[in-house]
């Protein structure tokens, strides 16, 4: 059981990226027709799943009070209300990412800085004696955010899943990564870090060669000779048998010692420090 699985509240909106299946793995789930074809109910599902994703992504992308933050939050929850508390218990936490939601897109000052997200996860890591490698830096944070808008620009052209949602990333000025991320990012952020490492290895591999994501599919998609090749620049989106994620380990140990409530209590303080109480 990893920290995104069961704990919360961080867990109600980091399940829902973890719990979301793309057509690739329903076909792998072997929910095929006697001639290799998804099925008629998968194919409704799935375009369900498509609606929802064009919704989410609309909702995002037009937030001008609390309550369009709000409707935005409830709908991610909504999705996934078979992997969360009842509505009653989350309502709380629901209503301070609203808030905060909302702060930061209407005012920039308000966005998360790079820095606070940093300091949280590098808290969990050390709290949950994950090894050093696991600490992360604002430079990596910030290599890793245009990876994952990059591929969600990239992904959402050619079809739409709550992955490929692009309108949650906070933008600067030329249309790059601001210096903050809105709270639904952070959260997506967190998820990276603790469920797809290899994401972070990945921006650290482009940071070691001086490049971005983004300035790497850019280049691949202007020369249509060169069929562009995703899995190259966003092998993050693949994982497969040996996990060599050094979090996963370190939670388990965590959890064996002292229990999954007392990790519920770290992962609730260091929620707090990230998205602070308002009075």
């Amino acid at each position: 059981m990893m920290l995104s699985r069961f704990v919360f509240p961080s867990a109600l909106l980091l399940s829902c990226f973890s719990s979301q299946q793309t057509p690739t793995t329903y076909s792998q789930q072997g929910v095929l027709t006697a001639h290799g074809q998804l099925s008629p109910e998968l194919r409704a599902r799935i375009e369900r799943d498509r609606q929802t994703a064009i919704e989410i992504n609309d909702l995002a992308a037009r937030i001008r009070s609390e309550a369009d933050a709000g409707a935005l939050v409830d709908k991610i929850a909504e999705v996934f209300a078979d992997a969360l508390p009842p509505s009653w218990m989350t309502r709380g936490i629901r209503e301070r990412l609203a808030h905060a939601e909302y702060e930061a897109v209407s005012d920039s000052s308000r966005l998360i800085p790079e820095q606070r997200i940093a300091d949280v996860w590098n808290e969990y890591v050390r709290e949950i004696g994950a090894p050093d490698d696991a600490l992360v830096t604002t430079a990596e944070l910030y290599n890793l955010r245009d990876a994952d808008f990059a591929a969600a620009q990239f992904f959402w052209s050619r079809g739409h899943n709550i992955w490929a949602v692009s309108t949650i990333y906070a933008l600067g000025p030329g249309g790059k990564m601001a210096e903050g991320a809105r709270p639904i990012e952070a959260l997506r952020i967190l998820y990276d870090l603790d469920m797809r490492f290899d994401n972070l290895r990945g921006a650290r591999e482009r940071i070691r060669r001086g490049v971005l994501a983004s300035e790497e599919l850019r280049k691949r998609t202007e020369n249509q000779s060169q069929a562009p090749s995703v899995q190259s620049t966003f092998t993050v989106r693949v994982s497969a048998g040996f996990d060599r994620n050094p979090v996963h380990a370190a939670e388990l140990r965590y959890i064996q010692q002292h229990g999954p409530y007392v990790l519920n209590g770290v992962v609730e303080k260091l929620f707090d420090e990230l998205f602070p109480p308002t009075d």
